[in-house]
């Protein structure tokens, strides 16, 4: 070989060089707020669905979802916001409002009939639209999507999350927990 070809196929290595390190380093670790996001208490989201129970008013207390606009139509009252409010703050709404002309003292409780899907992409076994449960691991969720791919890097994912109304993504090693509404992406191993 030429030191011509020498020289041209080591600047090409070189010019190769950072586009394959880039690769491997392109991405955000996940902040602190992301994982901290997991032991807060639940914020409601389009999708999610709730049983309201108004004690003593059975034409009251039913399921009721969540909707893309971010709020519940209720009974007397109307559309009620939810969009990231916990469970107590919207059954102290709810409340409030029957008590404008409705009811002396509701007493409103609410559960999480349903929550918002998770998503699962990228190399497993069936990519798409999951049920969320709770306490469920970025391990837990691959499995429900039929596992790792042959070719999937299997220590870490990429979960994308909605954090104080930002959507973050973050790489997390799949021991860590899933929120509803998340999404997760498994990589395909370099090697």
């Amino acid at each position: 070989m030429s030191s011509a070809a020498t020289r041209t196929t080591r600047a090409f290595a070189v010019a190769l060089l950072p586009a394959l390190v880039g690769g491997c380093t392109n991405y955000q670790p996940a902040p602190k707020a992301f994982s901290q996001a997991t032991i807060q208490p639940y914020r409601l989201d389009s999708g999610d669905r709730l049983r309201v129970n108004v004690f003593e008013q059975p034409s009251l207390s039913g399921t009721y979802t969540v909707d893309q606009a971010g709020y519940v139509a209720f009974p007397l009252i109307g559309a009620v916001p939810s969009r990231g409010h916990t469970l107590p703050e919207l059954e102290g709404m709810i409340a409030s409002k029957l008590r404008q002309g409705f009811l002396k003292d509701p007493d409103v409780t609410i559960e999480v009939d349903r929550y918002r899907s998770v998503f699962i992409m990228g190399e497993v076994g069936q990519a798409g639209q999951y049920a969320y449960v709770p306490g469920m691991t970025v391990q837990n969720a691959i499995a429900v999507a039929g596992g790792f791919t042959p070719r999937a890097y299997q220590q870490t994912a990429d979960v994308t999350r909605k954090v104080n109304g930002r959507i973050i993504t973050g790489r997390v090693p799949i021991t860590d927990s899933v929120l509803a509404g998340d999404t997760i992406y498994v990589r395909e191993r370099l090697f």
